[in-house]
């Protein structure tokens, strides 16, 4: 028995399914399950979602969502804890001060990226009858060693996970398109497909109808048009 347990936040009056106790760095934490009734904002508009590495999200209403890129803003500070820690003796005080410190720095980047990334999914499935977004090759992106690292800060499997149960919350429809869906290389305008795109090309030039948009953005109203 753990015995009685004050809260920061008030639960529901509903039962309990169950409770997860964590911990990160010197802080603990317990989650609970439980079920909840679906929403239903009766929402009819369809958004598409590109997700980048220069910004997070680019919708295809126009808005741009600018990743929090927490690890890459303490990645310095992380490293420089870590090398003034490499010669302490494990097991002593030092090193366990040491080792708190970073862990409570990790724990700062992953609650900054989780923040942002909880605005955002929350934003598309309450206010959105259908979301639109590609189906990554995250592994993949990641075995590329230039990105893997802003790809990693930008946390785009989390997006995914945090967007589906949070669209069937708010009673909205979750669309994953094909990853062969060439959303970057067909014209939003005309629907002309390029042969090639290269990943320096931040902005799509037609040469059918001389359409000229951002790379992004172009994507995005695509895939929102994949729908209909």
């Amino acid at each position: 028995m753990i015995g009685v347990l004050k809260t920061y936040e008030r639960l529901p009056q509903v039962l309990t399914k169950s409770a997860t106790i964590s911990r990160q760095a010197d802080r603990w934490f317990l989650s609970f399950r439980f079920e909840i009734e679906t929403q239903n904002l009766g929402n009819t508009n369809v958004v598409g979602v590109d997700l980048g590495v220069k910004n997070l999200a680019t919708l295809s209403t126009g808005k741009v969502i600018t990743g929090a890129k927490s690890y890459k803003k303490y990645e310095a500070k992380l490293s420089r804890m870590q090398w003034l820690n490499r010669h302490k003796i494990i097991g002593s005080v030092n090193w366990k001060k040491a080792q708190l410190q970073i862990a409570r720095l990790h724990r700062k980047i992953a609650n900054i990226r989780k923040d942002t990334l909880h605005k955002l999914t929350t934003l598309l499935a309450k206010n959105h009858g259908t979301v639109v977004i590609e189906d990554l090759n995250v592994s993949g992106m990641l075995a590329n060693h230039k990105l893997a690292k802003a790809i990693a800060d930008m946390s785009f499997f989390e997006f995914r996970r945090q967007l589906t149960y949070k669209c069937e919350l708010y009673g909205s429809k979750l669309v994953v398109v094909d990853r062969w869906f060439p959303s970057s290389k067909t014209c939003s305008n005309c629907g002309t497909k390029k042969e090639t795109l290269g990943l320096d090309e931040r902005v799509f030039n037609c040469g059918h109808c001389g359409f000229v948009v951002d790379r992004d953005l172009n994507a995005a109203i695509n895939l929102s048009k994949a729908v209909s």
